[in-house]
């Protein structure tokens, strides 16, 4: 499998979106620290937010939305949709449910997605889409967009260490967001 680097996997972004909302940039170093970030985030989403996922196969997609399932109090199991394309977690708290989708199957964009009903669920669920990018932009001008990057190093020992960039596009992620302490509170 190739490692493609961060910045050539942040480069897929269109470059309209490059400068708009805020970022941050986190290194983590093992799956529970990816979980960890996803229960993080959470605490930021409310219904109608839309989250991409990118990162080639096996760099942590899955792993972070099962910490926003954790972080949201949705029910069930949360694994990856490969083969159902989409799972919905309703909500055991009284917040948002959990629309989690694999699109890496999915050649088209929205168009072939329209039979899912995003356009439906996205405003009272929190949208996750592994695989999302050229697919589902089109659902909200504000989206959170997740790049996750295997670090390039000395393999045997940055196995399991990722390069993440938490990217907010649109008014919804502005400066106020609270994406720039996302680091800080996974190194506490």
């Amino acid at each position: 499998m190739e490692e493609v680097p961060l910045e050539a996997q942040r480069s897929q972004v269109p470059a309209a979106e490059a400068g708009a909302g805020s970022e941050t940039r986190i290194t983590i170093d093992s799956p529970d620290a990816m979980q960890e970030l996803g229960r993080r985030i959470a605490a930021l989403l409310r219904p109608g937010d839309l989250v991409l996922l990118t990162g080639e196969l096996g760099a942590g997609k899955t792993t972070l939305t099962r910490g926003l399932g954790e972080g949201l109090g949705v029910r069930g199991a949360v694994t990856s949709p490969t083969f159902v394309i989409a799972r919905v977690h309703p909500s055991l708290t009284g917040g948002p449910a959990l629309v989690h989708v694999d699109a890496y199957r999915l050649g088209g964009g929205l168009d072939e997605m329209e039979d899912l009903d995003l356009d439906v669920s996205l405003p009272e669920s929190v949208v996750v889409v592994e695989w999302g990018d050229g697919k589902v932009e089109e659902l909200s001008d504000d989206r959170l967009h997740v790049v996750i990057a295997r670090a390039v190093g000395h393999e045997e020992v940055l196995d399991d260490v990722r390069e993440v960039a938490v990217r907010g596009v649109g008014a919804r992620w502005g400066a106020g967001a609270g994406l720039g302490a996302l680091a800080g509170a996974l190194s506490e």
